[in-house]
């Protein structure tokens, strides 16, 4: 199977999002432990990882903007939706938890790796649901 040139320019855009907010996590936390900024600097340090995870919300949706083949966007498309809805049920019922101190705070930056799991999580799955579905059409 070719795989299409909008995936291999989403799986380039993706490698280097993340590679950037390796490299600025590290720094930032690095910058933290050993010459801690202050004031305003201080807020824009914290801030920076934020941007690539930002960004690989754009170089998502680029991807779906340049997806030629209508079903797998459609299926994108839906996996995206699924992720958002659970990632805002866990999160939100955890607030509730957290409200009526039944539950400890977790910082929000979670958020992000609750829908990057579930995203993963649905796709595989539904990547195994269709390869039985084709080798049972053989």
């Amino acid at each position: 199977m070719r795989i299409q040139p909008e995936i291999k320019r989403y799986g380039l855009r993706l490698g280097i999002t993340m590679a950037l907010y390796g490299v600025t996590l590290v720094g930032v936390n690095l910058w933290f432990r050993h010459a801690p900024p202050t004031g305003v600097l201080a807020y824009v340090a914290a801030v920076l990882p934020a941007l690539p995870i930002a960004g690989v919300f754009v170089v998502i949706g680029r991807l779906i903007v340049e997806m030629r083949d209508e079903y797998i966007r459609a299926q994108f498309i839906r996996h995206s939706l699924i992720a958002t809805g659970l990632t805002l049920s866990i999160t939100t019922g955890w607030g509730f938890l957290e409200g009526f101190g039944l539950a400890r705070h977790i910082a929000g930056y979670y958020a992000a790796t609750i829908w990057f799991s579930a995203f993963g999580l649905i796709t595989c799955a539904n990547t195994v649901m269709m390869l039985r579905e084709c080798r049972a059409a053989r």
